[in-house]
């Protein structure tokens, strides 16, 4: 059964971690992606630590399914070859700052006259118009213009950025849903489109509850540790070894946990208890009473009784308890795959199961311009064209004159 992309090709134009991530899950769903990187260093995550015999693992994550060719877009010859990629692309992404791809020729405008059904993707920080269109930006500056940081971290603390790069990742997640809403688009209307999304928009696009608050009511969401807004309990309590979670966000779940799981009846005739806003109310105090029984015992005791309750809860995990979780690893979150540098490596695995053929993890992450020569060979080039490309500079490919580490 074939993947649902497969026969799609992505010319690939971004950088590091957004764009990745959305050209990794079109590549994961079929498409043919060439990743075009600078020939000097590639992608800016090729730098990243750590490093086993050369090559970035966290790159190697990010890349997997894809082709990279490495190009000098300074070199007439190399823009060329780009603009011949763009020309034969079903779908183009980028993430420059504003401007950077017009004075290559490399914009939805130009690319459309000798490719009109093109579906081209244009990812920045702020967006391509507005006071702050020619700025640039990263994940932090986005958490931090989107309010995100601070309604993050404990209360009263300094603004905390989100554990992971979660605008960037919203970003690539916004740019992926616009990118198969435009292939579905051109499958019933015949037409491609141009579209953009930024890591602020993106970011902003994820909290409906605080932006339903702030303008019903005025209320400007601060920090609140792990609590909810708008449900109590629900949040993470200390125990006697660490951590537990509780979930316990509807009227009938809170009598069952006091009755069930902590022993508390009494609890729910408490007056400050009797209902779910009065509990988001006193929250301090429904903490400090929660903790004074779960303190008592174990995390693994609390989420046996929660569990057996039918209550959410579970325990609060390091990274690498999570990746070691039974769960996670039959759910093959962790997914092995032999990479021709690093050797035998991890990668995630696909977050979608599904029926029929919708996702696979077939080849690793290329080295820097693997690919060069053979998709020159598919644009026309010859033997002779392409040493020439080489010799000049216009093209690189990592390991064309040097033998590879062994993996």
């Amino acid at each position: 059964m074939k993947l649902p992309l497969s026969g799609l090709r992505v010319l690939d134009l971004t950088n590091v971690l957004a764009g990745p991530y959305c050209s990794m899950v079109l590549a994961d769903m079929g498409a043919d992606v060439i990743k075009l990187e600078n020939a000097d260093k590639g992608d800016t995550s090729r730098q990243f630590e750590p490093q086993v015999n050369g090559e970035s693992y966290c790159f190697a994550v990010l890349n997997r399914n894809k082709k990279s060719i490495a190009l000098n877009l300074k070199d007439p010859a190399g823009l060329k070859i780009a603009q011949q990629l763009a020309a034969q692309a079903d779908i183009v992404m980028e993430n420059f700052r504003p401007g950077v791809v017009k004075r290559m020729g490399l914009d939805y405008d130009s690319i459309r006259l000798h490719n009109p059904g093109v579906i081209y993707a244009a990812m920045s920080g702020f967006g391509q118009t507005g006071p702050y269109g020619k700025k640039g930006g990263f994940d932090i500056i986005a958490q931090g213009m989107s309010g995100i940081m601070m309604m993050t971290g404990e209360p009263g603390g300094r603004p905390a950025k989100v554990g992971i790069a979660m605008n960037d990742i919203a970003s690539g997640v916004t740019a992926l849903s616009g990118i198969l809403g435009a292939l579905i688009g051109k499958l019933r209307f015949g037409e491609g489109q141009y579209l953009e999304t930024s890591l602020l928009e993106a970011g902003l696009a994820w909290t409906p509850w605080e932006f339903g608050a702030f303008f019903g009511s005025g209320e400007i969401p601060t920090a609140t540790g792990t609590r909810h807004r708008r449900s109590a309990p629900y949040q993470a309590y200390r125990t006697q070894d660490g951590y537990v979670t509780v979930g316990a966000g509807t009227q009938k779940m809170w009598v069952t946990f006091c009755e069930k799981v902590i022993h508390q009846p009494d609890w729910t005739q408490r007056p400050a208890y009797l209902t779910q806003a009065l509990r988001v109310d006193h929250v301090d105090e429904l903490e400090r009473d929660i903790e004074s029984v779960l303190t008592h015992n174990t995390t693994a005791h609390w989420v046996e009784l929660l569990d057996a309750a039918g209550i959410p809860g579970g325990p609060v995990f390091g990274y690498e308890q999570a990746l070691n979780d039974p769960h996670v690893l039959a759910r093959k979150m962790v997914h092995d795959i032999d990479h021709p540098i690093i050797g035998p490596m991890k990668t995630l695995g696909l977050p979608i199961k599904s029926s029929g053929a919708l996702g696979s993890i077939r080849t690793p992450a290329p080295w820097l311009g693997q690919h060069s020569t053979e998709l020159l060979s598919q644009l026309g080039y010859d033997n002779e064209a392409i040493e020439a490309l080489f010799t000049q500079g216009a093209v690189f490919d990592q390991y064309r004159d040097k033998e590879r580490p062994p993996a």
